[in-house]
C-alpha cells in the first residue's frame, strides 16, 4: 500500500509469520553456540590446572609404580671368529634370567592429598615379592654354560619410580640379607630400579625374597616374570579399577576396601624365560604388566566435558517447547526472550562446573539444575502469562536435565538411552502438532485440520 513503511512492513510480517520466527530461532540457538564452545575451552582449562596439580603432588610423593622382576643378569665369556684377523676373540656378555616362580603380596594404603581447591588420591605400598630361581638350558641361547659366571649374577627389580622407595630394601638370598644398589645393572626392560650381587652358583632352585615399603600414585602394576606368576592385592580403596593385559582371577570389592587377586602362567605372555641383554623383548614386558588403578568414583570435568556435548540439543529442544507454545496458545515471545532463556541455559555448564570443583559433580548438577530450572520457570511465568504454560516450559527442561544425568551415569548405555529419548521427544512433538495447518502458518494464523 502506498505510503506504508517498508522497515515497518518487513517487522510486521517477521512478527506474524511464524515460519521466519523460526528460522528467527534457530538462529539464536547456533549465536548461543558461541558462548558454549568457550565454557568448552573453560572446562579444558581447569581439567590442565588439576593435571597440573597432579603432577605436582605426584612428582613429589610418588608416579604409578611399575615393578619388572626380579631377574638375574649373569655375564659370560663369549667367544667368535674374526675372519678378518684370523684369530678367536672373545668378549663379556649377559643373559637375563627370569625365575621360576613368583609370588607377590601387595597392601595398598590410599589417602588423599589436596592441591589448592584439588584432591589426588595416593598410596603407600607394603610389596613382598617371594620365588626361586632354577638354572636354566643356555645352549638355545648360543650361550657355553662352562663360561657363563653364575657367582657374579646380579639380581635386578626394574621400579618406575625408586624415588619413593620408604625402606632400605635388601634381598634374602640363600639364607642371608644382600643390601640393594641403585640401578637395574643391564635389565634394559626398565631403566629405574636397584639390583643386589648374589651367588647364583650350585645346584637346585635358589629361593628369595624382597619386601618392599613404597609410595605412589595412579597405579600399580606387575610384570609376569615367573613360569607361575600370582599377584594378591588388597586396599582400602572402594573404587580400584583392573587394567592391563589381566583381569584379577578373583576379587571382591567392598565400600572399605578391595581384594584381587591374580595367576598368570607363562604360557599367555610374549616373552621367554631367558635372554641376552642384546635381544632384550622391552615391547612384549611393557604390554605384558598388569595391576591395578586408584581412581576416583566421578571425573566432574569428564562429566561436563560429556553434558556439554549435548548444550546445543537442550537449546533448539527448549526454544522448540516455547515457539510450540507460541503456535498453539496464540503468543509471542521477542527474540530477545528467547535469548534470555538460552542464556540461562547456557549458564546451567559454568555454575556445574564450578560447583563441581568444591561440592562434587552430583551435588554441583542437582544445585544447578534447580536454580535453572527456577529461573526459568519464572522467566516464563513473566513472558508468557499463564502459569501454565510456565510450568509446561520449566516441567520439560526439568525433563531434559534428568534425562541428561541418566546419560552421563549411564556411559556404558548413552547411545541406547540417547537413542530411545530421542524418538520420544520426536514422536511427542509430532503428536502435539498432528492437527496443525502448517500451510496456514504464513498468513499469520493457525489453522486446524478436520478431527481436531
Amino acid at each position: 500500500m502506498p505510503g506504508e513503511n517498508p522497515l515497518e512492513t518487513t517487522v510486521h510480517a517477521i512478527r506474524n509469520s511464524h515460519m521466519l520466527r523460526l528460522l528467527a530461532v534457530g538462529l539464536l540457538a547456533l549465536i548461543l553456540q558461541i558462548p558454549i564452545s568457550m565454557i568448552g575451552g573453560l572446562i579444558g582449562e581447569r581439567q590442565e590446572r588439576r593435571d597440573a596439580a597432579v603432577s605436582e603432588v605426584t612428582e613429589k610423593w610418588g608416579r604409578t609404580q611399575r615393578l619388572v622382576g626380579p631377574a638375574l643378569v649373569v655375564p659370560y665369556l663369549h667367544h667368535w671368529e674374526d675372519t678378518v684377523a684370523k684369530v678367536t676373540r672373545s668378549e663379556t656378555r649377559r643373559v637375563v634370567v627370569l625365575p621360576k616362580s613368583l609370588r607377590a603380596n601387595g597392601k595398598l594404603a590410599t589417602e588423599t592429598r589436596t592441591r589448592g581447591i584439588f584432591s589426588i588420591p595416593v598410596y603407600s605400598g607394603d610389596v613382598e615379592l617371594t620365588g626361586s630361581f632354577a638354572r636354566p638350558e643356555l645352549s638355545g641361547l648360543g650361550i657355553d654354560p662352562t663360561q657363563v659366571a653364575w657367582n657374579r649374577a646380579q639380581l635386578a627389580l626394574g621400579i618406575s619410580d625408586p624415588r619413593a622407595i620408604q625402606n632400605a630394601a635388601a634381598v634374602v638370598w640363600k639364607g642371608a640379607p644382600v643390601a640393594f644398589l641403585p640401578g637395574t645393572d643391564d635389565l634394559t626392560a626398565m631403566e629405574t630400579g636397584i639390583h643386589a650381587p648374589v651367588d647364583a652358583s650350585g645346584a637346585g632352585e635358589l629361593p628369595f625374597r624382597v619386601a618392599l615399603s613404597l609410595q605412589g600414585s595412579v597405579g600399580f602394576y606387575l610384570a609376569p616374570f615367573g613360569e607361575t606368576t600370582v599377584l594378591a592385592l588388597e586396599g582400602n580403596s572402594a573404587n580400584p579399577s583392573f587394567q592391563g593385559a589381566w583381569l584379577p582371577k578373583q576379587r571382591e570389592i567392598s565400600p572399605e576396601r578391595f581384594t584381587a587377586s591374580w595367576e598368570i602362567p607363562f604360557l599367555g605372555r610374549n616373552f621367554p624365560q631367558a635372554w641376552p641383554t642384546l635381544d632384550t623383548p622391552e615391547n612384549a614386558i611393557g604390554a605384558s604388566q598388569f595391576g591395578v588403578e586408584i581412581v576416583a568414583p566421578v571425573d566432574h570435568y569428564r562429566m561436563a566435558e560429556r553434558s556439554v556435548k549435548y548444550a546445543g540439543l537442550f537449546i533448539l529442544l527448549t526454544f522448540a517447547t516455547v515457539w510450540l507454545i507460541e503456535v498453539l496458545a496464540r503468543v509471542q515471545v521477542h527474540p530477545i526472550q528467547y535469548l534470555l532463556l538460552g542464556s540461562a541455559l547456557c549458564l546451567f555448564y559454568l555454575l556445574e562446573l564450578s560447583l563441581a570443583e568444591h561440592v562434587g559433580f552430583p551435588s554441583a548438577y542437582a544445585i544447578a539444575s534447580i536454580a535453572v530450572i527456577s529461573l526459568i520457570g519464572a522467566y516464563s511465568q513473566a513472558i508468557l502469562r499463564r502459569r501454565a504454560l510456565a510450568l509446561t516450559v520449566a516441567a520439560g527442561v526439568a525433563g531434559l536435565y534428568g534425562y541428561l544425568y541418566v546419560l552421563l551415569m549411564n556411559e556404558d548405555s548413552a547411545l541406547l538411552i540417547g537413542s530411545i529419548g530421542l524418538f520420544a521427544i520426536l514422536a511427542s512433538v509430532m503428536f502435539v502438532t498432528r492437527n496443525v495447518d502448517w500451510y496456514a502458518m504464513g498468513t499469520g494464523r493457525i489453522a486446524r485440520t478436520e478431527g481436531a
